[in-house]
């Protein structure tokens, strides 16, 4: 014991001279180290606690592109999932660590068919350099979520923590930004900025905000709780709704509403034969009531300045001043645009941002577009994909999402009803996801760890739970 102590004390006495080293010659940063190579560690000894970290330490992370103007890079979640993908590869090419289950899953088909397709056209890229990068960024945020996540998660009690870490974390970052906010007596302007370094604007803000809403419901009404817990979860849905509300974010309003219309379908069990006759109804009244309804959108004068929640909501169907709008739309405009010219491949995973300011046409941009194109993503989640992946690239985006739709909502309805804890944590898993792919409508995440991270866990979540409900267990056991 004494000569344990006697090298930790040394190894200790050591870090500090050599610390004071490096900060001397201007290279703290390198004091760091250790700190990597404790995550080196805890990854190799305790991947579990690690994979589940993430929960906790997604709504926290910062992008170092804030500070250094080069690479953006999310710390401390993308050098972690990055970590995992070596491991897993070095797992793998020893022993195959992978059940044979996964294989079978039609999430694992759509998302494969999805990385598969973004390879072949980061080769026929018009930037090849920058599709590759891209599609190496999406094999470290996919890969050791969906298949660490379906090792992690075969036990149950790991997808409450998970939900549990990633909820309180999104709590203290919504004190956060609400305790910056009210310094500037909550104004709708600074509203836009004051998440920051969390979170890069308020949409991502409010659509994480968004997603974490059905779940912290879900932590209330899964189990009886006793009267200390139910004052603590209760204070964390105030918490949680005054953020979505201050978020000042119309597509993460529209979200919850129309999540909350999934979840009357899913829990009247609404035949999707129904579902689709109602749309197809719908297509047609509005194909036929498009020039009246124009008319009456051009009438709208709202604009998404308000401060006022009514007129707010009202200014999201403003298409004729409200530049945010217009702008939405030219960005969409020229994604569509782009894909005319490349229909079959695309400009390459990754190059929108590079491509489309050429495809503008003068009428469409706005106060807030630039000449030069620089000034972010195809704002959807399903025409980004088609504009520099092709029409198959719109397809795998919406296989992927059919596919996980599908497993969810069958999961849901064959977990047994005396397990109502996880039965009501499935369902709010599945209602998550659908404020976020609503929300992809209008915007797109999924290349930063706020969204691919809870994402892709909930697909393995999804993937190892059905395994899990095959083996009979009473539900003690669960």
């Amino acid at each position: 014991m004494l000569k344990k102590n006697s090298a930790l004390l040394g190894l200790s006495l050591l870090y500090i001279v050599l610390s004071c080293f490096l900060i001397w010659t201007d290279q703290a940063y390198l004091t760091l180290a250790p700190i990597g190579l404790m995550a080196i560690y805890f990854a190799l000894f305790y991947t579990e606690y690690t994979f589940l970290s993430l929960a906790f330490l997604t709504p926290l992370s910062v992008n170092i592109e804030e500070y250094t103007d080069s690479f953006g890079l999310f710390i401390p979640t993308e050098p972690i999932l990055f970590g995992l993908l070596l491991l897993l590869l070095m797992q793998q090419t020893q022993k195959n660590m992978l059940n044979r289950y996964i294989w079978r899953n039609p999430i694992v088909w759509a998302v494969g068919f999805y990385l598969f397709w973004m390879f072949i056209t980061s080769m026929t890229s018009s930037s090849p350099m920058i599709s590759f990068k891209f599609l190496l960024s999406r094999l470290w945020f996919i890969i050791p979520l969906l298949f660490f996540g379906t090792r992690v998660f075969i036990k149950p009690k790991n997808v409450r923590t998970f939900i549990w870490l990633f909820i309180i974390a999104m709590c203290i970052a919504i004190l956060y930004t609400i305790t910056v906010h009210a310094r500037y007596n909550f104004g709708e302007k600074e509203g836009h900025w004051v998440m920051w370094p969390f979170f890069k604007d308020h949409t991502i803000y409010g659509s994480t905000v968004a997603f974490s809403i059905p779940l912290i419901f879900a932590l209330y009404f899964s189990k009886k709780h006793d009267l200390l817990m139910k004052v603590i979860i209760i204070g964390l849905i105030v918490i949680v709704i005054t953020g979505l509300y201050f978020s000042y974010t119309r597509a993460a309003w529209l979200s919850i509403t129309l999540s909350l219309i999934v979840l009357a379908i899913i829990k009247l069990r609404v035949k999707f034969s129904i579902l689709a006759t109602i749309a197809g109804v719908g297509l047609i009244t509005l194909y036929f009531s498009w020039d009246n309804i124009q008319m009456e959108l051009e009438r709208n004068k709202y604009e998404h300045t308000t401060e006022e929640f009514g007129e707010k909501i009202q200014s999201a169907t403003n298409v004729t001043t409200d530049a945010s709008n217009l702008e939405r739309l030219n960005r969409w405009s020229s994604a569509i645009e782009m894909f005319k010219e490349r229909p079959i491949f695309g400009f390459g995973p990754g190059t929108y941002a590079f491509e489309y300011a050429r495809f503008q046409e003068p009428e469409n941009t706005t106060i807030i577009s630039t000449n030069f194109g620089d000034a972010g993503n195809a704002h959807s989640e399903y025409l980004g994909p088609l504009s520099e992946m092709g029409l198959m690239g719109l397809f795998s985006m919406l296989f992927i999402v059919s596919a996980i739709f599908y497993k969810g909502i069958t999961l849901y309805y064959a977990w047994p009803e005396e397990d109502r804890e996880m039965k009501t944590i499935i369902l709010a898993m599945i209602l998550s996801l659908t404020t976020y792919f609503i929300h992809g409508i209008l915007n797109n995440y999924l290349d930063t760890d706020k969204a691919a991270v809870p994402i892709w866990a909930f697909c393995a979540a999804f993937i190892a739970l059905e395994e899990y409900n095959k083996t009979p267990r009473d539900s003690a056991q669960r």
